[in-house]
């Protein structure tokens, strides 16, 4: 690990994550890249078994919401995430993303609403929309209306969502929240 990095894993905390692209380039300006990276998140949250929170993505980085995978460690899933939509949108050997990423332990209830908040009004802060619900590359309309996101999210709205369908998932508390993991997901480890 880089000297003077330290992260805190295992913590049972959820993790606000930030990473950049190269040089803080806007490689993420069109919408065909912005999808690109959901599909990754929802891809890594499937392959790692990494509840996801909320996200956001903006023209130059990404902020994620999550909480440990089940599998394998979280620099491996982001790591993943990011490798995925690197090949997709670029190709040769040309820098996309900074090595690097921000990773802020959540460990409290207050502090997970207001990195949620933050994320959501990016945009607005930013100058791209005049509402974060004008924004279609993040968690915010899931949250406001609990419409179909391309990225899983674990909320109130996919735990009723569950519950109608008779999903049996087993509860897992993290940082004070809970949400459902697949009994099967579970029994392979």
């Amino acid at each position: 690990m880089p000297w003077g990095l330290e992260r805190h894993q295992d913590s049972g905390d959820l993790h606000f994550v930030t990473f950049s692209c190269y040089r803080r380039l806007p490689y993420l300006n069109s919408g065909r890249a912005k999808r690109r990276v959901e599909a990754a998140l929802e891809s890594a949250r499937c392959q790692y078994g990494m509840p996801v929170f909320g996200y956001v993505v903006m023209p130059e980085h990404v902020h994620l919401l999550v909480a440990e995978p089940l599998r394998g460690e979280l620099a491996t899933a982001i790591q993943s995430l990011k490798q995925s939509v690197a090949r997709r949108l670029i190709s040769g050997g040309a820098h996309f993303w900074q090595r690097r990423y921000y990773d802020f332990n959540v460990c409290s209830e207050t502090k997970r609403v207001e990195k949620l908040r933050y994320m959501h009004r990016n945009p607005v802060k930013r100058g791209f929309v005049e509402k974060p619900e004008d924004w279609e590359w993040s968690s915010f309309c899931h949250y406001a209306t609990g419409c179909v996101s391309p990225v899983e999210l674990e909320s109130p709205w996919t735990e009723m969502k569950r519950r109608r369908a008779g999903i049996r998932f087993l509860m897992k508390r993290i940082s004070g929240q809970t949400f459902g993991v697949l009994s099967a997901d579970v029994e392979r480890h």
